[in-house]
């Protein structure tokens, strides 16, 4: 057995060598880029696609164009995809053709990739309305520029993992451009280790005149809708509810936001989304992937799917008047700092499971992941949310915890690369019977 070393440590920050250096996003960029996608006056996925300046094929050659001008700055680090498909449902009874814009920033690894988007169509009162204006400033022109400007950002810089920046169609017709994406993830064979969906993260005022500036609340599934009938019940036994991959996706970005300047808090919401409601994330989430969706702290619903009006002294409609771009840029900042970690990280654990019935002490493994020079274990008690304690393990894919209870504490584990970027941890199952 190749030796082991057990090393305690306090929680370490990851430090790229381009951390020091990266830019904070830029306020004046993200406005710029929110006031041009409101400018096609509607984006409505029924609007025109032909339309030079006015509707969704113009929004969606606009942002194409961004992905191209961002490229040539890196000397073409990041390729332009344009994947469309024609969809037919109570929204678009007569079909319409659904295209999400691409930018895919290679990685080291062919097989790995990160994904971040928000949706680039809008609406108002009348889902049906494709002629209206429908500026969408914060749902969800405020997504869109803050991919917009993550790539701008990170192509300066090299990543193990591919990460894929998108701008979707079809959201308010059925997210039906994250539906094409997902699928088409599954079907190229695409290793997905985090979905990013940001949407409506542009306001700090909510109804009423509620004021939540200092948050942003990013929800997540604990128990996998892709789980077959025999997981469900493993996970049961196991008590995995609170540690699924996008659970675990969820306190990784919650982890990193402390890390950063500001003391913007992230509110890991326990539930998939809004109470009844949905996003884009949801169709990564039926193949499996790790997802999750960022979105304010507190929603101004008078702002959101309205005619622009005025009534009883109250204003209507998504414009861009109602958007923070301090917040934004804040928002935008966590997004950056979650995707350089997991695209720099090696993949998360795999086949990780615990043993120690009827003993005082927990015997943990794993499998070997590619590019890890190191694994954390982690652990808590059972009574506990959060992990408390963690060892790094050099040079072995098992270990013991000594005086750690299997029946009293939950474990899992990360890998880790050269330069510190840790995987999000993979939550120990039972280790098979002999």
């Amino acid at each position: 057995m190749r030796k082991l070393l057990l090393i305690p440590l306090l929680p370490v920050l990851f430090i790229s060598t381009h951390v020091a250096a990266r830019e904070a996003p830029s306020q004046p960029r993200l406005k710029g880029s929110v006031e041009k996608l409101v400018s096609f006056g509607t984006r409505h996925s029924l609007s025109s696609a032909t339309d030079p300046m006015r509707g969704i094929g113009a929004a969606r050659t606009w942002a194409a164009s961004e992905f191209a001008t961002i490229s040539a700055r890196c000397g073409g680090c990041i390729t332009v995809e344009r994947l469309s498909r024609r969809f037919v449902g109570p929204r678009a009874p007569d079909g319409v053709v659904i295209e999400d814009v691409l930018g895919i920033q290679k990685g080291s690894d062919p097989n790995r990739y990160i994904i971040v988007g928000g949706h680039i169509d809008s609406r108002v009162s009348n889902e049906m309305d494709a002629t209206s204006d429908a500026p969408g400033a914060n749902d969800d022109a405020s997504g869109v520029a803050l991919v917009l400007e993550a790539a701008r950002i990170l192509s300066k810089e090299k990543f193990a993992a591919n990460i894929v920046y998108v701008a979707f169609s079809g959201e308010e017709q059925g997210l039906w451009g994250a539906t094409l994406l997902a699928e088409t993830a599954k079907a190229r064979g695409w290793q997905v280790d985090a979905m990013l969906n940001n949407d409506i993260v542009g306001n700090s005022v909510g109804q009423g005149g509620l004021r939540v500036a200092d948050r942003v609340r990013v929800f997540s599934e604990g128990v996998r809708v892709s789980e077959s009938l025999a997981e469900g019940v493993e996970r049961r036994a196991v008590g995995g509810e609170d540690d699924g991959p996008s659970r675990a996706l969820a306190k990784a970005i919650d982890g990193v936001a402390d890390t950063l300047p500001g003391k913007f808090d992230v509110f890991v919401d326990r539930r998939p989304d809004r109470f009844g409601r949905g996003g884009d994330h949801e169709p990564f989430l039926r193949e499996g992937y790790p997802a999750v969706r960022f979105t304010v702290g507190a929603e101004n619903w008078d702002r959101q799917h309205q005619n622009l009006r005025t009534e009883n002294g109250t204003v209507y409609g998504d414009t861009i008047e109602g958007m923070d771009f301090a917040y934004l840029a804040k928002v935008t900042a966590i997004n950056v700092a979650i995707l350089a970690r997991l695209a720099a990280a090696p993949a998360a654990p795999t086949g990780v499971t615990i043993a120690g019935a009827l003993t005082r002490d927990a015997t943990v493994a794993w499998q070997a992941v590619p590019g890890a020079t190191s694994y954390r274990i982690r652990w808590r008690r059972t009574d506990k949310q959060d992990w408390t304690d963690s060892r790094i393990v050099t040079g072995a894919t098992t270990a013991v915890l000594k005086e750690v209870s299997v029946d009293d504490h939950f474990i899992g584990v990360a890998a880790v690369g050269a330069d510190g970027a840790e995987s999000i941890v993979t939550f120990a199952g039972r280790a098979p019977r002999r």
